[in-house]
């Protein structure tokens, strides 16, 4: 009897070690699963991480395609007015340039105007940097809209001088490049007492901004 209970012991010993590597397999084939096809989730999410920054490129790319192949700005598509700055104003000391799309398709106004200041004018209107909002974006305006940048005609330097002309320039896309020929823009007033202390800013389509770089000069 005792042999048998022994036996029976013994048997029931070996299937319970049976039964325990079993589970340690089943354990280790579990645990093992998972971190296989987690391993496999991990690449998938880094998969759609590279397709999505891939996309997001691909899309920048696309957006700055789309605006280089907007055409420049040029005079045959223009119109251009110069108002005082309040109109009410009796010295023009500070003027907004005003230029409106009249054509049928959008184009890209490049950085600042071009601005001389009379006939004999030694060189362009220097501008003011900090003027720009988007450096290195061109304006885009479609039919019908306006753009604006604000011109100090004197700024309390000395070699004041009387202008009786404004020529604005346009310029393109790459930096020294000019589009169109010159524009002569109407007088806001007969003639113009500008000095050396002159600015102009970048192009905008908001002239409140504009504004607020030469309002206090």
């Amino acid at each position: 009897m005792n042999v048998k209970s022994f036996g029976g012991r013994r048997v029931a010993v070996a299937a319970g070690l049976v039964l325990a590597l079993g589970w340690g397999v089943s354990a280790q084939a579990s645990a093992t699963g998972p971190r296989t096809v987690g391993g496999r989730t991990e690449v998938a999410v880094a998969h759609r991480s590279d397709a999505a920054a891939a996309k997001s490129a691909a899309a920048g790319r696309g957006a700055a395609a789309a605006k280089s192949a907007v055409a420049a700005c040029s005079q045959d598509v223009l119109g251009v007015s110069a108002v005082k700055e309040p109109a009410d104003s009796k010295e023009a000391r500070h003027l907004l340039l005003i230029v409106q799309n009249a054509g049928d398709k959008k184009c890209n106004l490049y950085r600042h105007p071009l601005v001389r200041l009379g006939a004999d004018a030694r060189t362009t209107v220097p501008v003011i940097r900090e003027s720009d909002a988007n450096p290195g974006v061109p304006v885009t305006l479609a039919p019908g809209e306006e753009a604006y940048a604000a011109l100090l005609v004197s700024g309390g330097a000395r070699d004041e001088y009387e202008a009786k002309s404004i020529t604005l320039g346009l310029q393109g896309r790459k930096p020294g490049s000019s589009a169109g020929r010159p524009i002569d823009v109407p007088m806001p007033a007969p003639t113009l007492y500008a000095d050396d202390g002159q600015l102009v800013t970048y192009w905008t389509t908001a002239s409140g901004f504009a504004l607020d770089f030469i309002m206090s000069k």
